[in-house]
């Protein structure tokens, strides 16, 4: 005899889960509208129907401004306890850095920039590269990109950027007129557009491209000394890119092409790593420097600052359901543990108040609430209320209690965990720019340490966009090239069918 149930339920077995809806009730028939008679009318009372339709007609939540698509991976951080040949602990007091073999549970959102929800993963723009590490001081957020600067160095200009950079108005059209007519106004772009119109603007996948913070943070000891930091995440699969050609190859059949390589990569075994790395600097000016440590268009030198190994991320476990941890889950810069810091990096103080703004809009007020964006320790506030607050976060002795001080037995302050890090700062309130702005060196010195191939494959990217340009645009653009390097702007403007002048230097 099968095991299948005699009853006549459709032939289903007697232990299988049953259909319930929101409010638990079981489901007798998910096929058919309550209507009169098989014909109709429906009839208003159709709950089970308008439960069901009214929460299909709000399944999605406004999608990123940026970094809209997106794929989350799971995994964990191992601690080498040291960072370089020093132990952790002089340069930082954060637990999950002090102690070798030391693991922290993370999650990775890897991500295009530009493109919406539904766009091509093989599109020529900046990838996102947002760790989560759950640490047993709370979360950390290292929030970056996988190249090492950006196109401004004032998040005050952030929004005029993604606006230049994002499809046009009226058109509805990414047009390259309008992007390179803002970077033409913005020479501290011309470093990011080096990079990204290199073949490191398109990489391979998730996998086979390095990581960075992009901005400068500060590591803090227990004894309350500071330094300067930028972290790297160095790819243990290799760098490997896409032409243009090849990218549009890709896009042709697949718009995901790399979220489907990191699944599958994950699900077979091959565990994808990355090594974490910081350069230190001390916590001043630099004056010897030729650019500000604090200017997130610049990189520092490497044989200056060099690369100190920190621990290895490795990926190992995938979603479970994408939307609850891909599309809700939620980085921040602020978000910093004991031991890690701000530094005045003018991007990242604006990025610190956007990221987490951003996620209230469009997540919800509690949304660090959801499973995702919870720390492995629990959250002890007096914050309460607010759309679809589902707990209350871990209270005092007295549940009456939600304000502090209290001699109620309410929530009191933790001990500092060493010596609070107090830089002397002094100076007019102004605005102004940066002193050390040198837009052009760091531009052309990677350029002229990439193969040849890279900078063939730089100038025809450059030139087919710029092609698309009004002219004073590409003689601007060509101007600001040749302040990076002479062979850079010739190249450019050779494939632009534009002569070289003087008068077009003095412009820029």
């Amino acid at each position: 005899m099968s095991d299948q149930s005699s009853n006549g339920n459709n032939g289903k077995k007697q232990d299988q889960p049953f259909l319930t809806n929101r409010q638990g009730h079981p489901v007798y028939d998910n096929q058919n509208s309550r209507t009169v008679g098989d014909r109709g009318p429906a009839t208003l009372e159709n709950y089970q129907f308008l439960e069901k339709i009214s929460h299909f007609d709000r399944e999605r939540i406004p999608e990123r401004v940026v970094h809209a698509r997106g794929f989350v991976a799971h995994g964990e951080f191992e601690a080498y306890g040291t960072i370089g040949d020093e132990p952790a602990a002089k340069y930082t007091r954060a637990k999950l850095f002090g102690e070798k073999g030391k693991k922290t549970p993370v999650s990775i959102r890897f991500s295009t920039v530009i493109g919406g929800r539904d766009s091509s993963e093989a599109a020529r723009d900046p990838r996102g590269f947002a760790v989560k590490f759950r640490t047993e001081d709370g979360n950390w957020d290292l929030v970056g990109n996988n190249l090492p600067v950006f196109f401004i160095r004032d998040a005050i200009k952030f929004p005029d950027v993604i606006h230049a950079l994002k499809p046009d108005p009226v058109t509805f059209r990414q047009e390259p007129n309008r992007i390179f007519d803002f970077m033409s106004m913005t020479p501290e772009s011309m470093h990011m557009l080096t990079w990204l119109f290199s073949p490191r603007g398109i990489p391979k996948n998730y996998r086979t491209q390095d990581g960075f913070g992009v901005n400068t943070y500060k590591m803090v000891n227990a004894e309350g000394q500071g330094v300067l930091v930028k972290y790297h995440w160095k790819s243990q699969q290799g760098i490997e890119s896409l032409t243009q050609a090849e990218a549009n190859a890709v896009q042709a059949t697949d718009l995901g092409h790399a979220s489907k390589d990191l699944f599958e990569a994950i699900e077979s075994g091959e565990y994808p790593k990355w090594e974490l790395c910081v350069q230190i600097m001390s916590d001043d000016d630099h004056p010897e420097l030729d650019f500000d440590p604090l200017d997130d268009t610049k990189t520092w030198p490497e044989d200056q600052f060099p690369l100190l190994p920190v621990g290895m991320m490795t990926l190992n476990r995938n979603v479970e359901n994408f939307f609850a941890e891909n599309e809700q889950i939620a980085f921040g810069t602020g978000v910093l543990v004991d031991g890690l810091d701000f530094s005045d990096d003018k991007m990242l103080v604006g990025r610190t108040f956007s990221y987490s703004d951003t996620q209230r809009y469009r997540v919800g007020s509690n949304y660090l609430q959801l499973p995702v964006n919870q720390p492995i320790t629990q959250p002890r506030t007096n914050q309460r209320d607010g759309q679809m607050t589902y707990y209350v976060d871990g209270k005092g002795e007295n549940p009456h209690v939600n304000y502090e001080p209290s001699s109620l037995g309410g929530l009191t302050e933790a001990e500092e965990n060493g010596k609070p890090y107090e830089p002397m700062i002094s100076g007019k309130l102004t605005r102004s720019k940066l002193s050390r702005t040198n837009d052009y060196q760091q531009a052309g010195e990677r350029y002229r340490t990439m193969p040849d191939f890279e900078r063939d494959d730089l100038v025809l990217n450059l030139v087919t966009l710029l092609s698309q340009a009004e002219r004073h645009i590409q003689e601007l653009m060509i101007a600001h090239f040749l302040k990076c390097d002479q062979d850079y702007g010739r190249r450019v403007a050779e494939g632009l069918n534009i002569e070289v002048s003087e008068s077009m230097v003095e412009t820029a």
